[in-house]
């Protein structure tokens, strides 16, 4: 018996149905396991990001999440006569500060793989199990898990001694940061 069967089905006029084998993979089966294929290669291939290349995108996105709340929130905040300086955790400029340090880190990850500290220095947040970053992985590495790692700063150290260069929000999100330009240099000098 042939490998095709060339009746034409109803569904479509001009496909052809393949019959399936109970050795063979069905064609699903093989582009998703080529797909994992390839993400685990680029895993393996990837230029993983240190300790220092991270804390200097790190400083610059303060230094933009700083001019943020500089030029919007704390002259919205002055003209409504509401004060700046009250040292309450649920304090509304407190709350407003930390929506605009979450959010940026979750937006900009999740928009563009990177924030504009790492954009600077060439840097991407991948994930090892998909090829784009879900919402649920990016909320959990950058909302839960940067909290995690800024209420016990010593964690964030850890990124200089894993063996991917993982903090622990990258460990538990199954993430990791690299060098993206390391990886287009390399792609275009084979």
């Amino acid at each position: 018996m042939s490998e095709f069967d060339h009746t034409k089905t109803d569904e479509d006029p001009e496909s052809f149905s393949m019959k399936e084998e109970p050795s063979s993979f069905s064609e699903s089966e093989f582009q998703s396991l080529e797909k994992a294929a390839r993400r685990e290669e680029a895993a393996r291939s990837f230029a993983a990001a240190g300790f220092w290349m991270r804390f200097w995108a790190y400083l610059l996105d303060l230094i933009v999440i700083g001019s943020i709340d500089r030029l919007l929130i704390k002259p919205v905040f002055r003209l409504l006569d509401i004060p700046l300086h009250e040292t309450s955790m649920f304090a509304p400029i407190s709350i407003l500060f930390a929506i605009v340090f979450y959010g940026y880190f979750v937006l900009m990850t999740k928009y563009f793989g990177a924030t504009i500290g790492k954009m600077v220095f060439g840097l991407r947040v991948i994930s090892f199990k998909r090829e784009r970053l879900t919402w649920g992985t990016v909320l959990f590495r950058e909302w839960i898990g940067r909290y995690i790692s800024a209420t016990v700063a010593i964690l964030y150290i850890l990124v200089a001694f894993m063996p991917k260069k993982q903090g622990l929000h990258d460990v538990f999100a199954d993430t990791t940061v690299i060098h993206e330009r390391r990886l287009e240099t390399e792609r275009f000098s084979q």
